[in-house]
């Protein structure tokens, strides 16, 4: 890869989703009620005949489908960088209705948790582990076409942050990984043991921080794949759900459900 163009290219996409971005708060000040609806399953835009060891199959979620001109952007954005990719989105239900298929022996640990982000980090192993492809944020967006960052004989990719760190904003991979597997057991181990209060290290970067090592296993800095938050942010993000994002929710909510105490013995 040309990491410089990759910089360069880069720096002309903030500056444009920042513009957008900015354009719309006037927007959605005359259009209040105004949302986009994100699909559940799209077609890649260009099919390629070629094998890739990890499916070239886009996973998100959120907490509803229905969102503001800057996700839908964002979206749209990700489907232009990536047009030999299907798309594929879930909701809270669909996520629960996903594991109790597929992992019916991890949904009652899943359902332990009480914030959607925390949710959401497990889905992302799951969905993953039980499919493959790539998850993103849905505020992430893509900065370099897909297809190149990933390449063909990959079987997995994980992001670095700033500070050289491992995130899971971006987690690419083949089917059946065993490093995934490691990630969820630690998170059906945390959530069992109920001693962490924090989401970041429960389900989300810290147990990959704690598990792997970056060293050992393929990485990308954010800087030369996909960056966070241009297009959008936490206002236009979270505007139809007053908890706000997770670090404000396990403020005031336990992250872990407690489990039900036995009944006394008469």
């Amino acid at each position: 890869m040309n990491k410089t163009l990759i910089v360069a290219t880069s720096r002309l996409i903030k500056l444009i989703a920042n513009i957008t971005k900015m354009l719309s708060y006037p927007f959605h000040w005359a259009f209040v009620n105004k949302r986009f609806t994100l699909p559940e399953q799209a077609a890649p835009l260009i099919n390629r005949a070629t094998p890739s060891c990890i499916p070239r199959i886009i996973w998100q979620t959120n907490f509803t489908n229905r969102v503001t001109l800057p996700v839908y952007l964002n979206y749209l954005f990700n489907r232009l960088m990536a047009p030999s990719f299907e798309y594929q989105f879930m909701i809270t239900e669909a996520r629960c209705d996903f594991i109790a298929e597929h992992y019916p022996e991890i949904l009652p640990h899943y359902e332990r948790l009480q914030i959607g982000a925390a949710q959401a980090d497990l889905w992302r192993l799951l969905i993953l582990h039980k499919f493959g492809g790539v998850y993103l944020d849905i505020d992430a967006h893509q900065i370099w076409p897909l297809e190149r960052v990933l390449g063909r004989k990959r079987k997995e990719l994980y992001v670095t942050t700033r500070r050289g760190e491992l995130s899971n904003y971006f987690i690419a991979s083949k089917p059946d990984n065993p490093n995934l597997q490691r990630l969820i057991e630690r998170v059906v181990f945390n959530i069992k043991e109920g001693t962490l209060h924090n989401v970041f290290y429960i389900t989300g970067p810290g147990v990959f921080i704690e598990l792997l090592d970056p060293n050992k296993v393929p990485t990308v800095s954010y800087r030369h794949a996909v960056h966070q938050g241009s297009f959008t942010n936490e206002h236009f993000q979270y505007i139809d759900k007053p908890q706000g994002k997770w670090n404000r929710e396990q403020r005031h909510t336990l992250v872990i459900r407690p489990e039900k105490e036995d009944p006394p013995v008469s």
